[in-house]
């Protein structure tokens, strides 16, 4: 575990550790336990019971509202090419330079108990312990997203969630919200072709999806967007074989990732930015602050700069992946958000999630504490446990003679995005039409991929009501005619065959 020590002894398999209650104790076994007489009953001053049944109770911290589901690892990230013409980070001053780290993978929308293969996105998130603190990378499997308002987010979310009735999965609801909000649909091309399954987490690309400013000291930047690509190659699984896998093995990816890192087959992957500076992002066809638009590559290059290896499993899974807290607004000196709406609140969400699922002093559990920190004014609080900074005054005390250092704010806003409005990118435009249409292009290059994403979808949409299905032919239909009536004829014979049944 790269954090601090958590003092909490560990020992090999080969020890013989004397058994103690949790205050230390020792009791003569595990299974020991008091009553009055060999008929009578337990004894309430039987502390070893009373200590083993009360944590049993408390064993369970609440899930992850999403990304419930998911496996990590340790690793390390190198950098591999100069970029100090746009970046001042030190974790990436210097080819050669290496920063260790741990990587969580996840579905999206599933509970901690639900299927590796589901059709969903991957959460692809990244922990570095650099030397100025811990920058999290909180990125996904796909570069864009169903939604560019924020308000949405929790909404969405919802649908992919139970029935509050039924407490089953609805597909009515699933659509419904897709059709009535049609800027979604580029995400929706992704997620019902064959991307919207992978092969395990090894075989899977990772976007920052929204767009970052790199600074410099001078106070000037550019608009990154980051981009990890798989060494092991792209690999997909078919809708039928997603769903065996979901019935033979539930946890496939998760013993995937865990197995090749104990051969030694150490998954990686090449990092890349796109850039942009402001001036060419206030000119860029696209709004570069809209979740569900990507950067064309052909107009904003790739530009290698790190690779990102896995090399070390982890030890515990609930204390080191369980525990992991992951927030996009974990940053370090040279990298600062953009005005992107979705990551302004992602920037607050995040950690409210922690401080509710861990408690407020997330930050001191060894996985996610950083290498060095020295912020003596926040302290208490439940589990406070690093020592909470002994005498130091919590309030920046004029006798202990203790000096900070600041750093120099960067242009605080990018001027050109304009004044507080409440709807920022306002109603659904034919530009939101143009990229989901590129993609299905891209899976026409490829035989028995647009076959297959028709029938992802009609398998799925046909469980919906028919006013939705007819909203979201709709939908596909201004993606392409085509796309649009293939959809309703597979559809409605998915439906006409159930109610046949």
């Amino acid at each position: 575990m790269v954090g601090q020590d958590s003092g909490a002894s560990t020992f090999k398999y080969n020890e013989k550790p004397v058994y103690t209650t949790s205050n230390g104790c020792p009791v003569e076994s595990p299974t020991a336990w008091q009553r009055v007489g060999n008929m009578g009953p337990l004894l309430l001053q039987d502390f070893h019971l009373i200590d083993l049944l009360a944590h049993f109770d408390r064993e369970r911290i609440p899930e992850r509202v999403v990304h419930a589901k998911g496996a990590g690892a340790y690793g390390e990230f190198e950098v591999t090419d100069d970029i100090s013409d746009i970046c001042a980070i030190d974790m990436l001053n210097g080819v050669g330079k290496k920063t260790p780290c741990v990587t969580r993978f996840s579905t999206v929308g599933g509970e901690k108990g639900s299927a590796d293969t589901a059709r969903d996105p991957r959460g692809f998130s990244i922990k570095f312990y650099s030397e100025e603190g811990n920058w999290d990378w909180v990125f996904n499997n796909t570069p864009i997203f169903f939604l560019r308002d924020p308000t949405n987010f929790p909404v969405f979310i919802h649908t992919q969630k139970r029935n509050p009735q039924t407490n089953l999965k609805d597909a009515t609801m699933f659509w419904d919200y897709l059709s009535t909000h049609q800027e979604c649909v580029h995400q929706v091309m992704h997620l019902f072709s064959d991307r919207g399954t992978p092969f395990g987490f090894r075989h899977m690309n990772g976007y920052s999806g929204h767009t970052m400013k790199f600074t410099k000291p001078d106070g000037s930047f550019v608009y990154v967007q980051i981009h990890l690509k798989t060494d092991q190659g792209n690999k997909t699984l078919t809708n039928e074989e997603a769903g065996k896998l979901a019935g033979d093995n539930p946890d496939f990816a998760t013993q995937d990732l865990f197995q090749a890192i104990q051969k030694g087959e150490y998954p990686s992957w090449t990092v890349y930015l796109q850039v942009l500076d402001p001036e060419q992002a206030q000119k860029f066809k696209w709004n570069i602050f809209d979740l569900t638009k990507v950067w064309p590559q052909g107009e904003v290059p790739l530009r290698k700069f790190g690779k990102l290896t896995l090399n070390k499993n982890v030890e515990n899974y609930f204390a080191e992946i369980e525990q992991v807290a992951f927030s996009p607004s974990h940053l370090v000196p040279g990298v600062e958000p953009s005005a992107d709406p979705v990551l302004q609140s992602r920037l607050f969400s995040y950690p409210d999630t922690h401080r509710h699922r861990l408690g407020v002093n997330y930050q001191q559990i060894p996985v996610n504490a950083p290498l060095k920190a020295f912020n003596p004014f926040q302290r208490d609080g439940s589990m406070a446990v690093n020592g909470n900074y002994g005498a130091n005054p919590n309030y920046p005390s004029s006798y202990r003679g203790l000096t900070y250092q600041t750093v120099k704010p960067t242009n605080s806003h990018e001027k050109w995005s304009g004044e507080a409005v409440t709807a920022l990118f306002g109603p659904v435009v034919d530009d939101d039409y143009v990229q989901a249409k590129g993609l299905w292009d891209v899976l026409g290059r490829t035989p028995g991929q647009q076959d297959n994403y028709v029938q992802n979808v009609a398998g799925h949409l046909s469980g919906a009501h028919q006013a939705t299905r007819e909203r979201t032919y709709e939908m596909f239909t201004k993606v392409t005619p085509e796309l649009g009536q293939k959809i309703k004829q597979a559809t409605e014979k998915e439906v006409s065959a159930g109610s046949n049944l």
